[in-house]
């Protein structure tokens, strides 16, 4: 009789949290304030490099708490970077022009790509040098979110030791959150500006009705 592998129940609680944070996330696009660039490229790296910074300092600020108390500030940590790199994405498409065609399948690619791109994969198609995102079953959307779910959740567990280390760590967890930000703008520009531009519908011509001319007193 095999042994099977025991996962201990904190660990399926953490994956669990994770998971619908993600399904929450991909749910609701942001708004996008932003215009439409004219040179869409420079206008994202710019926006990507505030976005880093932001995001490091969100996480640094976070990973202080020293001890058992830094464990509390793991998922808070994930959910503001996410909630930075969220806006980004739809900053970033808004920029190419593509904020009408944003959806969960180009949020969750875009967010994930870099660190689970085996688990996302299925969710574009190359077509020459364009990236064509696929529309998704929610069943599909539901079983990458708990994968990614449980990557995550393991990688906070790593992050969580650092927390005994509070000075240390919350430079190496800002770095990261930096370098984790800029990734996903490079997956944002890659995709957005890779993807065939929008449909524009042609206007009908207006229809003149002519107005009948009175006829010219005898």
């Amino acid at each position: 009789m095999s042994e099977r592998a025991v996962v201990p129940k904190g660990d399926v609680e953490r994956a669990e949290r994770v998971y619908r944070a993600i399904l929450d996330f991909v749910a609701k696009i942001p708004k996008s304030d932003v215009r439409r660039a004219r040179d869409p490229l420079a206008a994202a790296r710019k926006r990507a490099n505030q976005a880093a910074r932001a995001a490091a300092l969100t996480a640094g600020s976070l990973a202080l708490p020293p001890g058992p108390l830094g464990w509390l500030t793991i998922l808070p940590e994930i959910l503001g970077v996410w909630k930075i790199q969220t806006h980004m994405v739809a900053d970033i498409a808004r920029m190419y022009g593509r904020s009408a065609s944003l959806t969960r399948e180009h949020m969750l690619y875009c967010l994930f790509r870099h660190s689970a791109a085996q688990v996302v994969r299925d969710l574009v198609v190359r077509s020459g040098e364009r990236l064509l995102v696929q529309q998704a079953s929610l069943a599909v959307i539901q079983s990458v979110a708990r994968r990614i779910g449980v990557r995550v959740s393991e990688r906070g567990f790593a992050s969580a030791v650092s927390r005994w280390l509070p000075v240390l760590g919350a430079v190496g967890v800002g770095g990261y959150a930096f370098y984790d930000t800029t990734q996903v703008a490079k997956t944002a520009i890659e995709l957005f500006g890779s993807e065939p531009p929008p449909k524009r519908v042609a206007k009908r011509p207006r229809r003149i009705v002519a107005k009948p001319v009175p006829a010219p007193d005898a």
